[in-house]
């Protein structure tokens, strides 16, 4: 049973942890951002870190100027190679007239040697002729590579089409070097955009209108049936129109090759336009659903051997569950069948043989070796939110819960809970 003595965080302040990353590479450290409220981003002013075994908190950035227009920072998550730290960060003109938005926000790292120092990962030009390899409007969501190379994100254009999301991906690079200006930054990766999206898609057609909550294929990438290895792929998803005009939600994939996305200096677009798919890379729709993905957000998942991509679906009786993809075939199986629906997104375990998620405000782990879920404790009294998220080195699971300070006050906290061998 899960009790108060499970509480990592107890400061009267907030403690979102991110769907995924949350962890340092040796597993001593979790990072947060201080919301109360997912979707206050725009006025949250500080990322933190606390220390798993004793609790210790450190603030390691905390944004200048803060109000409720912005700048904000949050969806914080570390890198699985170097103890650094990636996570949205509003422009720093934030005001009244041009507050925090999808479409004004940028990645943001933090080496954990050098606190308060903060750098840009991603480059943002909004003058035309625009430099190739950055964007010019805001990068959210972003997610690494199991090797810690290259960063996944979702993007909303700033000058065009700002409501049309796409995902992208960052390379590592020279410095990409922009003309100073207000909204402009330098970043340290190259910035190109993956997946095609139209505003009107064809009934029946593979054209979509928002590639948006995707992962990371594989530890190492996948195989294609020709024997082939792709060593760094996207699976995202994307939303369709079918035959009778209703939009559902499936799962495309898109590889990435670095060397291609490099050397096409015309995909960054010209002015009245978005950032183009570089030449040479195409996404590919791999399911055929009749209902299409779950509408209750959530991130897809991936096997680390990159043959199974894990997502929520609605079962007969409406509830969410679990469905397994084959990336080789589309083949959907049903993982799932519980009696209520989960709540949220999930995570897989470093093993990818355990799935933990969130249900009736109690936290579940699915075996998928046996098929069986069970509930690690009872249902709680402060609500629990968001995505559990596995250790990378111990039988550890953390997840975010409101908890009561003295005052009576709900706070956002973490809270852990050591799995049985």
């Amino acid at each position: 049973m899960i009790s108060n003595k499970n509480s990592l965080t107890v400061s009267p302040a907030g403690h979102t942890l991110h769907h995924s990353g949350v962890f340092s590479k040796d597993g001593q450290w979790l990072v947060f951002d201080g919301r109360n409220d997912d979707t206050k981003i725009g006025e949250t002013s500080t990322i933190g870190i606390v220390n798993v075994e004793t609790g210790e908190e450190k603030i390691i950035y905390k944004t200048k100027n803060q109000t409720v227009y912005g700048p904000g920072v949050g969806a914080v998550s570390f890198s699985p190679a170097e103890d650094k730290v990636i996570f949205i960060h509003g422009l720093p003109d934030a005001n009244k007239e041009k507050p925090y938005a999808m479409s004004r926000r940028t990645g943001v790292g933090i080496d954990l040697s050098h606190p308060q120092s903060p750098f840009f990962y991603d480059a943002r030009d909004i003058r035309f002729p625009y430099t190739p390899g950055s964007l010019r409007g805001g990068t959210h969501s972003h997610g690494w590579s199991p090797d810690g190379q290259l960063i996944s994100f979702t993007y909303n254009d700033e000058l065009t089409e700002a409501d049309l999301r796409v995902v992208g991906v960052m390379i590592p690079s020279p410095k990409i070097t922009v003309e100073p200006a207000a909204g402009n930054n330098e970043g340290s990766m190259f910035s190109a955009i993956v997946t095609d999206v139209v505003k009107n898609p064809a009934p029946g057609s593979d054209e979509i209108n928002k590639a948006f909550d995707e992962c990371w294929v594989g530890k190492n990438g996948y195989m294609l049936k020709s024997g082939e290895h792709v060593p760094y792929s996207i699976a995202f998803q994307g939303n369709v129109l079918n035959k009778e005009g209703k939009q559902i939600t499936e799962v495309f994939v898109v590889d990435i090759d670095p060397e291609k996305i490099l050397t096409d200096p015309e995909a960054v677009g010209k002015a009245g336009e978005r950032p183009h798919v570089p030449k040479g890379i195409q996404q590919k729709r791999i399911t055929f659903s009749e209902k299409g993905l779950s509408d209750t957000r959530h991130w897809l998942r991936s096997s680390p051997d990159g043959k199974f991509i894990y997502a929520l679906a609605k079962d007969q009786e409406g509830h969410n569950q679990i469905i397994q993809i084959e990336i080789a075939t589309g083949t959907i199986t049903l993982l799932t069948h519980n009696d209520f629906s989960i709540d949220y997104s999930f995570n897989l375990n470093k093993e990818g043989n355990k799935i933990a998620y969130v249900a009736q405000n109690s936290v579940y782990v699915l075996d998928l070796t046996k098929g069986i879920s069970s509930k690690i404790g009872n249902e709680e009294k402060g609500k629990i939110v968001g995505a559990p998220s596995f250790s990378p080195r111990d039988p550890l699971l953390v997840f975010n819960q409101y908890m009561k300070d003295k005052n009576g006050e709900d706070y956002l906290q973490i809270r852990k809970f050591t799995l049985p061998e």
